[in-house]
């Protein structure tokens, strides 16, 4: 992970990185974070942005919310906005940074109620992970947050935060959803049917024209630009170049650099407006102008496909490594110097697999290290990352993970269709999640229903 990154880059990336087959409390934070926009990150860095005039917006159970951290929230949402995606209205932005801080207070609260609490040792590890995912001694970590402006204990605490956040989910939603085999054998069932469900994998490559409404627009301007909207459509249809439209009137924060094309994505990962209408256009088709909050979209379907599971190709990489525990005996610098001279060892003519036999602390050294052909997720994100980046016959530097200090070698790799198995467990991942938004929404709504919020000044 580059140094040159901010250290709320650093942290929310650092805690997706954790073992993706086994649900580790580090893993569950990545996905809260990511879900709820790394509020618990945009409150922290409040404490950088003093304001002469901060105010009470709201109390949650009497523990207050700030406009201050409205204000930080809703900066950080504008940020993580993906591109294509369209921009919601200040308005709106404001209540979903003032709902999203509601909710997470109502969490926190609930969680302290059922007893939950994380102690000093595993706070300890939990930033000990963070900074090993990204690379770097604890020390630097907590030199880079010094260096933005927020103490370490505050750092500490918001961190402290989530985790009880992590855990309260994990036993009221995430270890309740379950996925029946029958479940999976009506999905093959309908998909075998073709029958259209909110389950089948459809991946989108759109096009978009925005043409921007700004706030406070008269009817007569809204009127004028959906007239425009409408006329650009049209010459779409009659065949004009859909990307040379958008580069001269796109007003999308790309200004329409590349035709105005968001890329081939999962149909779930673009707004549900552009999925509803393109779900009744074919490739090649143009749509009606659309309005959002952010204006009038016109829409071109680049490609549409649904994938067949029975088709999809993985790509499978074979590789070994030497594994070097740590502990009181050994430290990450030794282990890393140790390992470089492994690597200058091969590269003079050492083999591989008899170091790995010799030094390797992991049960893969009885075979040279070889961990045999392993698919996409089988290890940790940070392991498979740098796997991937190396070729065939090439040897990595030293790669610290949550297991210890690795260094790497691929031998090689193949495309291979799913096996029935794999088709079976990805479908079940698929649904799971799928359960677990529903479930979380259901519960969070519940949570802040039973809480008492009094509303008090609006944010400004």
């Amino acid at each position: 992970m580059p140094l040159n990154k901010p250290v709320w880059y650093l942290t929310c990336q650092a805690a997706a990185c954790c073992m993706k087959q086994a649900h580790s409390v580090l893993h569950v934070v990545a996905v809260l974070w990511a879900s709820m926009g790394c509020a618990m990150m945009a409150q922290a860095q409040t404490s950088l942005q003093v304001r002469s005039a901060d105010f009470i917006v709201a109390v949650v159970n009497s523990e207050p919310v700030t406009n201050s951290e409205v204000q930080a929230l809703k900066v950080r949402l504008l940020k993580q906005s993906p591109a294509g995606v369209p921009s919601l209205s200040a308005q709106a932005l404001t209540k979903q940074a003032l709902d999203q801080l509601i909710n997470e207070k109502a969490q926190l609260q609930q969680a302290r109620e059922n007893g939950i609490r994380i102690d000093d040792a595993e706070l300890d590890q939990a930033e000990l992970s963070i900074a090993r995912q990204n690379q770097v001694p604890k020390e630097e970590l907590r030199k880079r947050i010094t260096s933005e402006g927020l103490s370490v204990a505050a750092f500490r605490e918001q961190l402290r935060n989530q985790l009880m956040i992590t855990k309260l989910r994990e036993r009221e939603v995430d270890n309740r959803a379950r996925v029946a085999d029958t479940e999976i054998d009506q999905y093959l069932q309908n998909q075998q049917a073709g029958k259209q469900t909110s389950t089948v994998s459809v991946d989108l490559n759109l096009a978009m024209i925005l043409i921007a409404v700004p706030e406070n627009s008269s009817d007569k301007e809204v009127s004028e630009l959906q007239a425009k909207a409408q006329q650009i459509s049209q010459r779409a249809k009659s065949g004009e170049n859909f990307a040379a439209l958008a580069r001269a009137n796109s007003q999308a924060a790309d200004k329409g650099a590349n035709g105005g094309e968001m890329g081939l994505r999962p149909a779930e990962r673009y707004p549900t407006l552009f999925v509803e209408s393109a779900s009744a256009l074919t490739k090649g088709d143009v749509s009606e102008p659309l309005r959002s909050g952010a204006g009038f979209h016109i829409l071109k379907v680049l490609e549409k496909k649904q994938s067949d599971l029975s088709t999809v190709m993985v790509v499978q990489t074979r590789a070994r490594h030497i594994l070097l525990s740590l502990g009181s005996d050994l430290n990450e610098t030794v282990a890393r110097n140790r390992l470089l001279g492994y690597k200058q060892r091969i590269q003079s003519g050492a083999d591989f697999a008899e170091l790995a036999r010799q030094f390797s602390q992991d049960g893969s050294a009885s075979s040279g290290g070889d961990l045999g052909w392993a698919s996409p997720g089988q290890f940790v994100p940070e392991f498979e990352e740098l796997m991937n980046k190396l070729r065939p016959g090439q040897v990595s530097d030293p790669l610290v993970s949550r297991f210890g200090v690795h260094l790497i070698q691929v031998l090689e790799r193949r495309e291979t269709p799913l096996t029935i198995r794999e088709q079976r467990e990805w479908i079940r991942g698929q649904l799971r999640e799928k359960k677990i938004d529903e479930m979380y929404s259901s519960w969070v709504e519940e949570l802040r229903g039973r809480a008492y919020v009094e509303l008090r000044d609006p944010p400004q």
